[in-house]
């Protein structure tokens, strides 16, 4: 009786369980194979460290722009990628020609949704050596900001933080910006 019973049990679950879900619980239990998702976000990572590598041989100097972003509340706002763990701030790289608070907004647009905002306000001028490569980022503030996000391949996550308590994983540069954005660290010249 035990057993009909837990065959009976075991095909409702089936019943009630998604052909997707049903392949990814199979896979993992029966070949220790991580879901296709998890894959496809660890080999854009390595691409995109590739990528920065390549890059690096022929362009030895990178531009890039972000922003620390406040929503009406005051809560800053911190972006997870796919590629790299930790939280930071929302930004990209320059492209050639392009103003860098021009590339702040587009890269809010396109990681966070931003659907309005303050005009960005300069922050300041940042430079990190990343071993023969030097990364230069400029930081605006934009302020009263609204978004509509969606998590997509390339950010996976927001949170909205109170700027004194960055929450454990913040990358190193976001946490000190934060520091000086409080009150609590002098202004550093480097990221």
């Amino acid at each position: 009786m035990g057993a009909l019973r837990h065959a009976a049990q075991t095909a409702e679950r089936l019943r009630r369980t998604s052909y997707k879900e049903l392949v990814r619980k199979t896979l993992r239990r029966t070949l220790g194979i991580r879901p296709l998702r998890d894959l496809a976000y660890s080999i854009a990572g390595a691409a995109a460290r590739l990528f920065q590598t390549v890059r690096a041989v022929a362009f030895p100097v990178s531009l890039g722009a972000c922003a620390i972003v406040s929503d009406k509340e005051g809560r800053i706002v911190l972006v997870r990628h796919s590629y790299r763990p930790g939280w930071y701030f929302p930004g990209g790289g320059v492209a050639p020609g392009e103003p860098p608070a021009d590339c702040a907004i587009r890269e809010l647009r396109e990681e966070i949704g931003l659907l309005q905002s303050d005009p960005p306000v300069l922050v300041g001028v940042f430079s990190r050596r990343y071993g023969w490569m030097t990364g230069v980022t400029v930081l605006y503030r934009v302020s009263g900001a609204e978004f509509d996000f969606k998590p997509s391949f390339e950010i996976l996550e927001l949170i909205r933080i109170d700027p004194v308590a960055p929450p454990p994983g913040t990358g190193g540069g976001a946490r000190r910006r934060l520091a000086e954005f409080t009150g609590q660290a002098a202004q550093s010249r480097y990221w």
